[in-house]
């Protein structure tokens, strides 16, 4: 073997070992799905003594986890699409469109995030039990679309605009398309890097929320999976671990298949949003 075949070699082998500390949890999660109560608390052992396939049926005769799980993909959804549309609008217009106060204005919009949710939860709740909207999705869709995560995607979008060349825009104008049509046809299909990591931390973002769905959500079939996995409780109100466990395993396997397709997107857009400020 060459040198460089050894140093790949090592640098493969020290990753591995890397890995051990995240992906046996994973594991150990996965196996405990298919575990009884009792072997999960008893002798550690990875590969259980006895499948209990049972545990995933159980999940969806337990509570509608069906319907849940619906929920909680459908919310994601329509939030990642009004995100992405919403964020490439205004971050286009941060980014192009000379106006009084636009520093100001994206300068207010990043100071927003520096206020946790837990701050304007309550306003929020106010709100929204003024409009009557209470123990519906709606406020899993406004309020990420228009709060922190809906900034945090703006300025994404708005960076990644900055680092496209003006010429391209001076030549649609010069060939009569307006700004919308420079947004639609020049700006939106060379974002795509930037779109798509838009798209994938806010899928991510809504998939997990559990607060708000916590504050606003009180019937079980609205329930979306955050809140449905702290929901597999005894008579007693204790953990049901095995079924807990198995509804975990299930609820992961979207957010795993996205790392899996799109990664590289996530690091590419982080990389370019620090192009140009």
């Amino acid at each position: 073997m060459t040198r460089a075949s050894w140093n790949r070699l090592a640098w493969t082998l020290a990753l591995l070992l890397l890995a051990v500390p995240f992906v046996f949890p994973f594991l150990w999660m996965v196996s405990a799905g298919f575990k009884s109560v009792t072997e999960i608390f008893g002798a550690p052992n990875l590969i259980p003594r006895v499948w209990r396939y049972e545990n995933f049926v159980e999940v969806f005769t337990y509570q509608p986890f069906a319907r849940q799980y619906f929920n909680s993909l459908y919310i994601a959804g329509v939030v990642t699409i009004l995100t992405l549309l919403i964020s490439s609008l205004a971050g286009y217009a941060l980014a192009r469109i000379r106006f009084v106060g636009a520093g100001l204005l994206m300068l207010l919009l990043v100071t927003a995030l520096m206020m946790p949710d837990e701050v304007t939860i309550i306003p929020n709740f106010f709100l929204i039990r003024w409009l009557g909207l209470v123990d519906t999705h709606w406020p899993l869709i406004l309020l990420p679309v228009f709060g922190a995560q809906g900034v945090v995607a703006t300025f994404l979008m708005r960076q990644y605009f900055l680092s496209l060349p003006k010429e391209l825009e001076e030549a649609a104008k010069m060939d009569g398309l307006s700004r919308f049509g420079i947004w639609w046809k020049i700006a939106i299909p060379m974002s795509r890097p930037a779109l798509a990591a838009v798209a994938i931390i806010t899928f991510l973002n809504s998939w997990n929320l559990f607060l708000e769905p916590l504050i606003f959500l009180s019937s079980l079939e609205k329930f979306t999976l955050p809140l449905a996995l702290s929901n597999f409780n005894d008579s007693y109100g204790l953990p049901l671990w095995n079924l807990q466990l198995a509804a975990t395993t299930l609820t992961v396997i979207p957010v795993l298949i996205i790392y899996l397709i799109a990664q590289r997107q996530i690091v590419e857009s982080f990389a370019l949003s620090g192009v140009k400020g």
